[in-house]
């Protein structure tokens, strides 16, 4: 009998996924590959079941004879172990960055005489309501929440982008691009107080509030379901820190990162220039420990923030505030340098990862931008955060455009540096 081949990375079956077995029967005995979580999230959305609890749905499923696990986005070892007489898909990967996935299984069956089948992609109501469904699981609470544990644990760096806005959120969630052979995408989203007050001509002061900062974060989160991470400044006072600690909780942001600073906040990239008082390291062990001791999930993050290396009170000094938040139960290290280079990150990074090799170490390579993640990765870093590209791209765009409109007095002379508005909403999922 001939073997059919499908892959599914789906956490709900619908009408489409049944149509594509029904299909594959005609043609003979139909095999299902479950792509594993580590597949699904470099291309994919975050999955909503585990790949055992995946397998079992699949397994499930009449006209399925049997069950296979997919551990890459590429099916070479797949087909290479089944040499499937079919393998059927959807016709949706005909185009975007899922096109070379595609060529990949088509140079894999001309190989040894295999065929492809695809058929079209079903879009009807009962399946956008399904999707519908998917999209808000996702979103909720308690899925986003653990979230950037979860990517932690499947990518070999997570990849966070600046989000200050749903459109934006929508840009972070939606962005997938194909180069040299890999698809890849943005885990996560990372709401900044710089942004955020600049997106509203407020200076970087702490002068937004936590009740204005939170509309930002429900904004992106009723369109988006990846994790979001906050910069929360300083923490404010603890007994303030330790009620926004479960209010974020409770939200589902994922993290929160807080700066070992004290009293009116400047921004970093400041330095030496403005006047900074960095917290002992007694009062901010305390902050930390009050926030751990006030969630009530596994799930939240509180990660601190060293400003030892921007302040150039040294290494050691940077070490040693680095093991004093973790023991006090920061759940994560965040390393930060106004350099060029990333030198004193390489050598914080190293340092530190001679005493732990498991503590979540983060970094923002704004200033030294031209470091790579794998060169990240290779020195123990495990997120990066892009933390204002977003913002200070669209600032320049939009001030040109202005400035052309009151040159030529009409907007004819702009429309080359615009983009049509039916491409940006295109983003926008209708209910």
């Amino acid at each position: 009998m001939k073997t059919v081949y499908t892959c599914f990375s789906t956490g709900v079956i619908h009408e489409g996924h049944l149509n594509i077995i029904r299909e594959a029967r005609k043609y003979g005995s139909v095999i299902v590959g479950a792509l594993t979580d580590r597949a699904m999230v470099s291309f994919n959305r975050f999955p909503t079941l585990t790949i055992e609890e995946r397998i079992s749905l699949y397994e499930g499923i009449e006209g399925v004879d049997r069950v296979v696990v997919q551990d890459d986005m590429y099916y070479d070892e797949v087909i290479e172990e089944l040499h499937p007489d079919y393998v059927i898909h959807g016709d949706n990967w005909c185009s975007g960055p899922e096109m070379i996935i595609r060529q990949n299984v088509i140079s894999l069956l001309e190989s040894y005489g295999g065929k492809l089948i695809e058929l079209s992609y079903t879009r009807n109501e009962s399946v956008i309501k399904t999707d519908r469904k998917l999209i808000e699981k996702l979103s909720m609470p308690e899925y986003r929440r653990k979230r950037l544990k979860q990517a932690l644990n499947i990518r070999p760096i997570v990849k966070v982008i600046e989000a200050h806005s749903g459109l934006t959120g929508l840009i972070a969630e939606k962005t997938v691009v194909e180069n040299k052979g890999v698809i890849d995408q943005f885990d996560g989203m990372w709401v900044s107080s710089l942004c955020d007050s600049t997106d509203r001509g407020k200076p970087d002061i702490e002068l937004v509030d936590m009740t204005s900062r939170l509309r930002t974060i429900e904004d992106i989160m009723d369109v988006t379901t990846k994790p979001i991470i906050l910069d929360g400044d300083t923490g404010g006072l603890t007994e303030h820190f330790v009620y926004n600690v479960r209010t974020l909780e409770r939200k589902g942001v994922s993290a929160v990162i807080i700066e070992d600073k004290t009293g009116l906040k400047k921004n970093s990239l400041f330095g030496t220039e403005v006047e900074q008082t960095q917290d002992t390291i007694e009062n901010f062990c305390e902050k930390i420990a009050a926030g751990k001791r006030a969630q009530l999930t596994d799930d939240f993050m509180i990660i601190a923030r060293i400003e030892s290396l921007i302040l150039e009170k040294g290494m050691d000094d940077a070490l040693k505030r680095a093991f004093a938040f973790r023991d006090a139960g920061a759940d994560g290290i965040m390393i930060h340098s106004r350099k060029k280079v990333p030198d004193e990150i390489f050598d914080f990074c190293d340092r530190f990862r001679k005493e732990d090799k498991d503590t979540p170490l983060v970094v923002v390579p704004t200033s030294f931008n031209s470091v790579t993640e794998d060169e990240l990765a290779a020195h123990g870093i495990n997120i990066v955060i892009y933390a204002n590209q977003l913002m200070r791209a669209a600032f320049p765009a939009m001030q040109r455009v202005a400035e052309e409109i009151l040159k030529n007095h009409r907007a004819l002379e702009v429309d080359d540096l615009l983009m049509p508005f039916k491409e940006i909403i295109r983003l926008i999922d209708e209910m």
